[in-house]
């Protein structure tokens, strides 16, 4: 069972699709118990770091995340909260990953939204396969580049796109937004 975590967060619809695309049925939940049972599971996000935060620590997945031991794949503010901490509303994330969420330096210029490369390191698990990576962005902090970072993107910095440790993985940009690569990517992560 693929389980996508239900919280204050936009985005898990387009998830759901996207899994459907590829035939694979999920399930939209924050029950402790379902996310602990799951095959895989999803964190999604679109939206503010603080409310996202308080909505996970109500239901309690908050402190469930770090000690689940299957694949989970976060993507952009799920990703995000997997860090150290984020800029946005002074944050502490789940400290899964060793790196602090910065926002871009220009104003002027976010958010990073459209299409862009990611270049890949040799180890990583997401991208393999992939004939070309360029992937649909929308964010206006990013992740510095770390121990953990797998693929790597640039706008006005250089900043980590995908990210890799253990059973956790990550991706700043929009897979279930990035046509038949981010079906890929998806996959790759399915077929963990």
């Amino acid at each position: 069972m693929i389980a996508v975590i239900k919280y204050n967060a936009g985005n898990t619809t387009s998830v759901v699709n996207a899994l459907h695309r590829l035939n694979v049925e999920s399930i939209v939940t924050s029950d402790l118990d379902v996310l602990a049972s799951a095959d895989k599971i999803i964190f999604p996000g679109v939206g503010h770091a603080a409310s996202a935060k308080e909505s996970l620590q109500r239901s309690g997945v908050w402190e469930l995340i770090p000690a689940l031991s299957q694949p989970i794949l976060g993507i952009c503010l799920g990703m995000q909260l997997m860090c150290e901490y984020t800029d946005e509303g002074g944050v502490m994330g789940l400290n899964i990953f060793n790196t602090k969420v910065l926002k871009f330096p220009a104003e002027d210029r976010v958010p990073h939204m459209g299409w862009n490369e990611v270049y890949t390191e040799e180890n990583s698990t997401l991208l393999q396969n992939l004939h070309f990576k360029d992937f649909y962005f929308v964010h206006s902090y990013f992740a510095e580049l770390c121990d953990s970072t797998s693929g790597r993107c640039q706008y006005m910095v250089e900043f980590s796109a995908v990210l890799e440790k253990e059973n956790f993985y990550a991706c700043q940009f929009h897979p279930e937004k990035s046509s038949e690569v981010g079906a890929q990517l998806l996959q790759n992560f399915l077929s963990l």
